[in-house]
């Protein structure tokens, strides 16, 4: 199964290079497929590539589902 998930460019670093952030987690990555990037711009990231642009609101929404499933996840675990 593969996962491609939201997360915000914090740098862009060259043409095609940005630095994203997601949760404290810093990764370099692909703009290679998405145009018209900006820093502060949420895209959805899968093996080092950003595959296109996302609404900060709808990235934010998903965030904050993957966070209540962590969560639920991490509660069934402990039980």
């Amino acid at each position: 199964m593969c996962l491609a998930i939201p997360a915000r460019v914090v740098a862009i670093t060259d043409g095609e290079m940005a630095v994203v952030d997601l949760n404290g987690v810093r990764k370099e990555i692909s703009l290679a497929l998405v145009e018209d990037v900006a820093v502060g711009d949420y895209v959805i990231v899968h093996v080092g590539f950003a595959l296109n642009k996302l609404d900060a609101a709808e990235a934010e929404k998903t965030l904050a589902l993957f966070a209540e499933m962590g969560a639920a996840v991490a509660a069934a675990d402990a039980a």
